[in-house]
C-alpha cells in the first residue's frame, strides 16, 4: 500500500510541475474577464506564503484557496475575520464559519470591498460636483466538504457574486471545487482546486437608458427611448495544481515547504512557492513568492518579442506583473490564554504601488 501511494504521488509531482511548462493564458484575453475582486485572496495564512499552500491549507481558511481544505476543519467549527487593506485604498472585509454536521462539514462565507466616497466629475466640473457615489461589490458563498478517506479530502463551493455601480448592476454565481491527497506515512501532500467556474455576467439598470428625438422630425417632438447595448463578460476562470511535504523537524522548529502552478486564461499563469515555519506550535513564520509566466514570449512569426522586456517570459515584480515576495507571522493563543484564538498577519510588496496586507483572526468553537 505504501509503495502504491508513493507511485500515485509521483505521478501526480510529475503532473503538477510539467504543467507549469504549458501556457494557458493569452496575451489577446487578458484583462477582458470581469469579477476580478474574485482574484483578490483572503485570509493571512494563505497569502503569506502566495497562495502556494493549496495542497495542504486546511480549515475555514481553506474555503477561498481549496474547498477540500475545509475538510481538515478542527473541533466542532471555526470561524475567521479578516480586513485586507488592498491597492488604492480599498479596504476588503472578509468572513467565514464553519461547522460540523456528523461527517460533512458546512461553511458559509461573505466578502465585501469599500471603495469610499468617490466624487462625482464632468468635462466641466473636473473638481467635481458636490455628489459623491460608492460602488458596492459583494460575493456570498456556501460551501460543502467531507473527508472521503483517512487520506482524501474533497470539497465544492458555490458564490452569489453580486457587483452595483450607481444605477446599474451585475449578477451571477461562480462554482468552486477542490481535492487534497495527504499521506500519512511521510508527509507528502497533493491538491488541486479549480475555482470561479462560471456563466457570464452582464450589467443592467437604468443608466443604460437614453431619450433622443428620432431623427428626421420636427423640433420640440416626443423624444423616444433607446438603450445602450452592453456585451457580458466572463468570470475569471483559475485551475491550480499543489503539492507540499512537511512538517519537517528543523532544530527547534517544524517547516512545511509548498509549490503550486496556478493556470488563468485572462492573465498570467503562476509559479507558487511558499514555506511555513512553527515554534512550539505556538509561534508561525510564513513567507513566498509567485513568478508570473508570459503566455505568448513569441510572436506570431515565432521569434521572441522585443519590445518592453517582453523577451523574457517570466515576470516578476515588474510592470506586467506587479507582486513581489510575501512574508508573515502568526500566533497561536491557545497556550498563553486557553482559548482557540489564532492572529494572522500577512504583508505582500507590489510595484510602483505601497504593499498590501491582511489581518486575520480565527477562533475554534
Amino acid at each position: 500500500m505504501k509503495i502504491r501511494n508513493k507511485k500515485i504521488i509521483t505521478c501526480l509531482l510529475i503532473m503538477t510541475f510539467s504543467l507549469g511548462l504549458i501556457y494557458g493564458g493569452s496575451k489577446s484575453r487578458r484583462g477582458t474577464a470581469g469579477a476580478q475582486e474574485l482574484l483578490i485572496p483572503s485570509g493571512a495564512r494563505g497569502t503569506a506564503m502566495s497562495g502556494a499552500f493549496v495542497s495542504g491549507i486546511s480549515g475555514i481558511e481553506a474555503i477561498d484557496w481549496n474547498p477540500a481544505g475545509l475538510g481538515s476543519i478542527k473541533g466542532n467549527g471555526e470561524a475567521v475575520l479578516s480586513m485586507n487593506q488592498w491597492l488604492a485604498d480599498i479596504t476588503i472585509n472578509h468572513g467565514a464559519i464553519g461547522f460540523k454536521m456528523g461527517r460533512n462539514i458546512f461553511g458559509l462565507s461573505l466578502r465585501a470591498m469599500d471603495f469610499g466616497d468617490i466624487p462625482i466629475t464632468t468635462a466641466e466640473l473636473t473638481d467635481g460636483t458636490g455628489e459623491y457615489y460608492s460602488p458596492s461589490y459583494f460575493t456570498l458563498g456556501t460551501n460543502f466538504a467531507r473527508k472521503m478517506t483517512d487520506r482524501i479530502y474533497f470539497g465544492v463551493g458555490i458564490k452569489l457574486v453580486n457587483e452595483s455601480l450607481m444605477n446599474v448592476s451585475a449578477s451571477g454565481f461562480a462554482f468552486d471545487a477542490g481535492v487534497q491527497y495527504r499521506s500519512v506515512e511521510d508527509g507528502f501532500s497533493l491538491g488541486a482546486s479549480l475555482r470561479n467556474l462560471g456563466m457570464n455576467m452582464l450589467f443592467n439598470g437604468t443608466d443604460f437608458e437614453e431619450f433622443h428625438q428620432p431623427d428626421g422630425t420636427i423640433p420640440g417632438a416626443p423624444s423616444e427611448p433607446r438603450r445602450i447595448v452592453i456585451q457580458g463578460f466572463e468570470l475569471p476562470t483559475t485551475f491550480e495544481l499543489g503539492a507540499s511535504y512537511g512538517p519537517l523537524n528543523i532544530g527547534p522548529l517544524e517547516g512545511t515547504f509548498s509549490a503550486s502552478f496556478l493556470n488563468n486564461n485572462f492573465s498570467f499563469d503562476e509559479i507558487r512557492v511558499g514555506s511555513e515555519f512553527s515554534f512550539l506550535n505556538m509561534v508561525y513564520f510564513r513567507g513566498g513568492f509567485a513568478i508570473g509566466l508570459d503566455p505568448e514570449p513569441y510572436g506570431p512569426d515565432g521569434i521572441k518579442n522585443t519590445d518592453d522586456d517582453d523577451d523574457n517570459s517570466y515576470d516578476y515584480n515588474s510592470e506586467e506583473f506587479i507582486w513581489g515576495p510575501s512574508f508573515g507571522f502568526g500566533l497561536d493563543l491557545a497556550k498563553l490564554i486557553n482559548a482557540g484564538i489564532t492572529v494572522d498577519y500577512s504583508y505582500r510588496t507590489a510595484e510602483y504601488f505601497d504593499g498590501v496586507n491582511w489581518i486575520s483572526i480565527k477562533i475554534l468553537f
